[in-house]
Order: structure tokens, then sequence, then C-alpha cells
């Protein structure tokens, strides 16, 4: 094994990533479109490509939110420094009713991801649907007890007494 006496200059310095200069990065500079209604013009000319809509039909069928989805198109777009953040914020809803309007008129079921289904039950009725859906495999699961452990594991913390300092010893 020969060792070069000549030093490796084209080795990256420690550090380097993460330092750029400012500007350098496209959502750094101005963007390309500034307005709402050119951001808009931008997406419908964009969403209504073929290869879009087919991509859009693949994932929507996924099961993506179509919320998640919009929110992922704007913020790459504001990456690439088409837009500001501002302006693909309001921008949003359309993008939303939009991708909807299109996984509509291709016959596909979609999560819209605006409704949360689960609002408003209690920890019980959630569990008891659990237990219902998956009843064979949760044969040997009892509410109440299951209850009952989480009371006297309460019950144990509150019973342990904590010394008045920082650093003074426990008793």
């Amino acid at each position: 094994m020969k060792l070069s006496s000549d030093p490796n200059f084209d080795a990256p310095i420690p550090g380097e990533s993460l330092t750029m200069e400012v500007g350098s990065r496209p959502w750094q500079n101005p963007s390309q479109y500034s307005t709402v209604d050119e951001v808009i013009e931008y997406y419908m000319a964009r969403m209504t490509t073929e290869e879009f809509m087919v991509q859009l039909v693949d994932i929507l069928e996924m099961g993506v939110p179509v919320a998640v989805l919009a929110n992922t198109i704007q913020m790459s777009s504001v990456m690439e420094g088409v837009h500001n953040i501002d302006t693909g914020m309001l921008v949003l809803p359309i993008l939303v009713e939009m991708i909807m309007l299109l996984g509509d008129s291709a016959g596909v079921k979609y999560n819209s991801g605006l409704d949360a289904p689960e609002k408003g039950q209690t920890r019980e009725s959630l569990l008891a649907k659990v237990a219902t859906k998956y009843k064979s495999k949760l044969e040997d699961v009892d509410l109440k007890t299951a209850r009952e452990e989480q009371e006297t594991i309460e019950e144990e913390k509150e019973d342990v007494q904590y010394s008045s300092g920082l650093m003074s010893r426990r008793a």
C-alpha cells in the first residue's frame, strides 16, 4: 500500500453543505408568478395536461388525501420558485377543488382529507368500534379492565412525592 504525498483538494470542506450564498436557492429569489391570478393560470395549465391527470388518478386511487396532495403540489412549486408561500396558501382551496373535480370526472373514489370522521367521539366509542371491527383478534380485550388499570397507574403516579428543589435528593 502506497501512500500519496499529494493532498486531495477535491474533497468537500467540513460544513460546506450547511452554508450557501443568499439567493442561490430558488425560493430565495423573486418568484416567477406574483399574483393569485397568475398562479391559478399556471396550475390550470399544468393540471389539464394528460400526463398530470394520469398521475393524479393513480395517486388518488392509492388513497392519498386530496388536501395532502394539493399541499404537496403547492409546496413543491414554492421550492422551485414558481410562486411564494403566501400565494400558494391562497390558491390551495382552488387546487383542492380542481383535484376533486378531476377525480370525479375520472370516476375515482377519493379521500378529501377535509373532514375528521373521528371528531367528537369518545375514547370508549373508538375502542368499541375497533373491537367490533377486529373482534376475532381482540376477544381478550376488556375495556373496563383497561380503564381500571389506567386509573391505578394514575393513582400510583400521584402517590410519588418529589422533593422541593431541583438538585435535592429524593425522599
